[in-house]
């Protein structure tokens, strides 16, 4: 049974993952336009890849009780593609074992074909649940078990765990924003959101081609992201409103959003971006929202290369782990490490005293990550409120009466989205407010 292009595709991308960290997205979506793989063959590929690297750990463990020996990785590699066909796919067993098969005689070579062969087959022979009964909670959904203790602690309610990683596991539908003054929701098609005023939910289809995200009126841009850009432009500022500051813009969604919002409120946003590279997508993704734009710049959000005190609103949406997203960048669970966050917790903390610094007395920051490991999130934020007198923390959950059940439960008041609970990334938002007083301790 010949092997198709999305089976191909697929298999290309889990290797360029592997061996150059790249992103499943981006490689995907290169091969698909470069090999002009559309329409079915190419939704195909996109589950293959997304559900094989998200369920990555149990088929291991699944593939690990039928080999006695190690692996090279393409060749584990191709397993999971066919494990994930036969136990999470209505693909024919004889279809997915099959064109397995081949496809390791194309790209690998004849040697494992008969491995591959033999364990795909009893592979078959069983469910997933019926394969890892007994087996860790890590295992049996599929999360590093340093992960699964991070979320469990970050979630502080036990008995919601599995769901909160089975929520993981699903593949999240495309969600749409409609940037205000720009596009509408109903001009998007698809199911509005309640949890977003801005928010569509396709049920398929290429989103590039709608006109509107072509010219950049609307994006995809999970629900969880667009409430963040609301609760900066929601909270109530005193004095002038005027100049708003976006200060780790890339790649650009919340920026488009934030300058939608900040042309209706009679406002502009400058967008910051560490990264050259990064700073040109936000330029293209602001495209269509130059009316509230000041400009995007490259620079160290760290070293503000402006005025102390010149923005009335700053956001700081930090760099972090990513394991609130675990539905969208499948890989980040496997590239991340537990001594990842010590670092990221010294970046979160200069940038949010960077953002401080740039806010005038009775302007609002808002800090968010797209992580709930408390680490990040409340810790952070307690760590820079205890280190200056010249900031207060004010509540975010009232400024988001679309969700229910969000406060976070190791900062009172800040807001920690959930995908299961939420239908979200799990996002936490939180809401600083500069004060006249000065500050209590030399930095």
């Amino acid at each position: 049974m010949p092997t198709d292009p999305a089976r191909l595709v697929a298999f290309d991308v889990l290797r360029a993952v592997a061996d150059a960290d790249a992103y499943a997205n981006i490689e995907l979506s290169r091969l698909l336009r470069e090999r002009r793989v559309s329409g079915r063959d190419a939704a195909l590929a996109t589950e293959l890849v997304g559900g094989t690297l998200r369920m990555r750990g149990a088929y291991d463990a699944v593939i690990d009780q039928l080999v006695d020996r190690r692996l090279d990785e393409p060749v584990r590699d191709a397993l999971r593609l066919g494990v994930h066909q036969l136990l999470a796919m209505r693909v024919p067993s004889h279809a997915a074992v099959g064109t397995t098969v081949d496809l390791v005689k194309k790209r690998i070579g004849h040697r494992p074909a008969g491995l591959v062969n033999a364990v795909l087959r009893k592979a078959a022979g069983r469910s997933l649940e019926e394969w890892l009964a007994g087996h860790p909670v890590a295992e049996r959904f599929s999360h590093p078990a340093w992960v699964v203790s991070a979320l469990e602690r970050a979630l502080a309610r036990p008995d919601e765990l599995e769901a909160l990683l089975r929520a993981d596991n699903e593949r999240p539908a495309v969600t749409l924003v409609a940037r205000p003054g720009l596009a509408t929701r109903d001009e998007l098609g698809g199911t509005p959101l309640a949890v977003s005023p801005y928010a569509v939910a396709l049920a398929g289809g290429d989103p590039g081609a709608l006109a509107a995200v072509r010219e950049g009126r609307a994006g995809v841009q999970d629900a969880g992201s667009q409430l963040v850009a609301l609760v900066l432009a929601r909270a109530s500022v005193e004095g002038n409103d005027r100049r708003w500051l976006d200060l780790c813009a890339g790649p650009g969604g919340k920026t488009a959003l934030l300058a939608a919002l900040a042309v209706q409120q009679g406002a502009r946003v400058l967008a910051n971006e560490r990264q050259p590279h990064r700073a040109r997508l936000v330029a293209q993704a602001t495209r269509a929202a130059t009316a509230g734009l000041l400009g995007v710049v490259a620079g160290d959000g760290t070293r503000p290369a402006w005025p102390a005190a010149a923005f009335d609103r700053s956001l700081v949406d930090a760099p972090c782990t990513g394991l609130g997203a675990l539905r969208r960048r499948p890989e980040s669970r496997w590239r991340r490490e537990p001594s990842d966050i010590g670092d990221l917790v010294t970046l979160q903390a200069a940038l949010l005293d960077a953002a401080i610094e740039s806010t005038r007395p009775g302007g609002v920051v808002v800090y968010a990550t797209c992580s709930p490991v408390v680490e990040e999130t409340a810790g952070v934020v307690s760590r820079v409120l205890g280190e200056r007198a010249d900031v207060r923390l004010e509540p975010a959950t009232a400024l988001l009466p679309e969700v229910d059940d969000a406060e976070s439960a190791h900062l009172d008041g800040a807001v920690q989205l959930w995908p299961h609970r939420h239908g979200t990334d799990a996002m936490f938002v939180a809401v600083l407010r500069r004060t006249g007083e000065s500050d209590a301790t030399a930095h």
